[in-house]
C-alpha cells in the first residue's frame, strides 16, 4: 500500500514562540492541504493525515524547497504571518509541502532535521 504523507518545514532563524509556531504549522498544514488532488487527499486522510515537522536555517531554504517540490508537482504552501503580535507583517514563517506520496515527498525533505 502507498504511503503518503505532509511536511511542514520551518525557518530556525526565527525563534518563534510554541505557540506561534504551532499556529505556523497549523496554517501550513490546511492551505497545502487544499492545493492536493483529491484522492491524494483522500488517501492521506484514510492514512491517518500523517504529517512531519522539519527545519531549514533560513528564508532562502524555503524558498529553494518550496521551487524543488513545485517543478515536481507537490501541492506547496509558503505562509505568512499578519504580524499582529511576534513578527513584522508579511514575514514567511512555514512551508507545507504535500500531501503527497512519501517517496515523491521524499525526494525534496529526505534530508532535512525534523524539529
Amino acid at each position: 500500500m502507498t504511503e503518503y504523507k505532509q511536511c511542514i518545514i520551518i525557518r530556525d532563524d526565527l525563534k518563534l514562540s510554541r505557540g506561534k509556531l504551532a499556529v505556523q504549522v497549523a496554517h501550513a498544514a490546511v492551505s497545502a492541504s487544499e492545493w492536493a488532488d483529491r484522492m491524494t487527499l483522500e488517501r492521506w486522510k484514510e492514512g491517518g493525515q500523517k504529517k512531519v515537522v522539519l527545519r531549514v536555517p533560513a528564508l532562502k531554504d524555503l524558498f529553494e524547497l518550496k521551487e524543488i517540490a513545485r517543478k515536481q508537482g507537490l501541492p506547496t504552501a509558503l505562509i505568512q504571518d499578519a504580524g499582529l503580535t511576534e513578527i513584522a507583517p508579511g514575514t514567511v514563517t512555514v512551508l507545507g509541502i504535500g500531501p503527497a506520496k512519501t517517496d515523491e515527498i521524499d525526494k525534496v525533505t529526505g534530508n532535512l532535521k525534523l524539529l
